[in-house]
């Protein structure tokens, strides 16, 4: 994040605090600072500071906000390139995108609900990537995708039947 995105943040949630239920203009955060810390910084300062016309605070500024925002000083800098402040994984990472995929694919097959549906369903569980590689495993063993069938949704288990005997019949091509 950025220095002048974490400062107008802070206005936000200053304001909230404050019961204002908006953000703290930059004009009430200079005048707060005056009352409260009997010193301050100018509004049109503080806009080039959060449009990024002034990238760095000076210390003594970033020392008089710090205060006033009861934060720590290190944090009113720009944030590193790919800092996050959640922790993060590469395993997470692939979840997220495994889940996007699925849900993009549910969306896309919408006129088809059962298949929608599993692949949504498939999405919300924790742990997506085991699933497609269970389902993986489930598919490499025919005799098991058919018995799975059988038992969880019969009525599947008729149209895989009814289309494996068309499979024979056409000589074994689709």
């Amino acid at each position: 994040m950025r220095l002048g995105e974490k400062l107008r943040y802070l206005r936000l949630v200053e304001g909230t605090l404050r019961g204002m239920k908006r953000e703290m203009t930059q004009q009430e955060l200079v005048n707060a600072l005056k009352e409260e810390l009997g010193r301050g910084l100018s509004q049109s300062y503080l806009s080039q500071i959060e449009n990024g016309a002034r990238p760095h605070l000076t210390n003594a500024s970033r020392m008089m906000l710090a205060r006033f925002f009861k934060v720590h000083p290190g944090y009113l800098v720009d944030d590193p390139e790919g800092f996050h402040t959640e922790l993060t994984s590469e395993l997470r990472a692939t979840e997220d995108r495994l889940d996007l995929w699925l849900i993009a694919g549910a969306e896309q097959f919408a006129h088809d609900p059962e298949l929608s549906s599993a692949l949504l369903a498939v999405a919300k569980h924790r742990d997506t990537r085991r699933c497609i590689v269970l389902l993986g495993a489930i598919v490499e063993t025919p005799e098991l995708v058919e018995r799975l069938a059988e038992v969880l949704k019969p009525a599947l288990s008729d149209t895989a039947q009814q289309a494996s005997r068309k499979r024979r019949l056409a000589g074994g091509s689709l």
